[in-house]
């Protein structure tokens, strides 16, 4: 990685393309489906709440940006990536553009789930899928890595999503200003799991970063 990117703070657009060109060098075809995915993201939230519309000024560095930084917490990760609550695609449809893993992404609206095949289709991104259900009702499937960016609260996500996680999984969970807070509201078992990173698009922000698997003997244990 260039020198200088571990502590750099992406606090305007220019900054958020920048590092991106930095850290992942996408070719043009990959720049194209980031800019259409930009597109077709402003233009569905007229139709339904994608995303907030304060932060449609702010895009790459909200969305796009905050969406590859947690791509580049796992850049060495292989096998399938399981996006909990992706709502418009973030961060799955961006790591799928930056990257070639097969991505699942789990949404039960519908609305949000059509969205997710029109962009999936026009991008031509056919090492994803779209899981149109509840989290609950999914079959379970091993995941080496787990991002959940807005999701619910850390301590139901986890017990949720646990059945999906190996000894390998690799946790990316942006819980902003409050991460260190709910990670010191989960069971001691739990915790050792997982570490805060600071988020690159807000200084005040967190993520928690974890590894491993946890099982039934470890659920509700403090």
């Amino acid at each position: 990685m260039t020198e200088g990117l571990d502590s750099m703070i992406l606090d305007n657009e220019d900054a958020a393309r920048a590092w991106l060109r930095a850290v992942f060098d996408p070719i043009p075809t990959q720049w194209q489906q980031l800019e259409r995915f930009a597109a077709m993201l402003v233009a569905e939230n007229e139709h339904q709440n994608l995303i907030a519309s304060s932060t449609v000024s702010a895009l790459w560095v909200r969305h796009i940006a905050d969406s590859a930084q947690l791509l580049s917490l796992d850049r060495e990760g292989e096998g399938l990536w399981l996006d909990l609550g992706s709502g418009p695609g973030l961060p799955g449809i961006v790591v799928a553009i930056l990257s070639n893993r097969p991505i699942l992404l789990v949404e039960s609206r519908k609305r949000r789930c059509d969205f997710l095949r029109a962009v999936i289709a026009e991008l031509g991104l056919g090492h994803v899928e779209v899981a149109e259900a509840r989290l609950e009702t999914l079959s379970t499937v091993p995941a080496a890595t787990i991002s959940a960016r807005a999701f619910a609260p850390l301590d139901r996500l986890v017990d949720l999503s646990s059945r999906f996680s190996t000894e390998s999984t690799c946790w990316l969970l942006p819980k902003g200003r409050n991460a260190a807070k709910e990670l010191s509201l989960l069971p001691p078992t739990w915790q050792r799991l997982f570490h805060v990173e600071h988020s690159r698009t807000d200084v005040d922000s967190g993520i928690l970063v974890g590894r491993g698997k946890i099982g039934p003997k470890q659920r509700g244990k403090r």
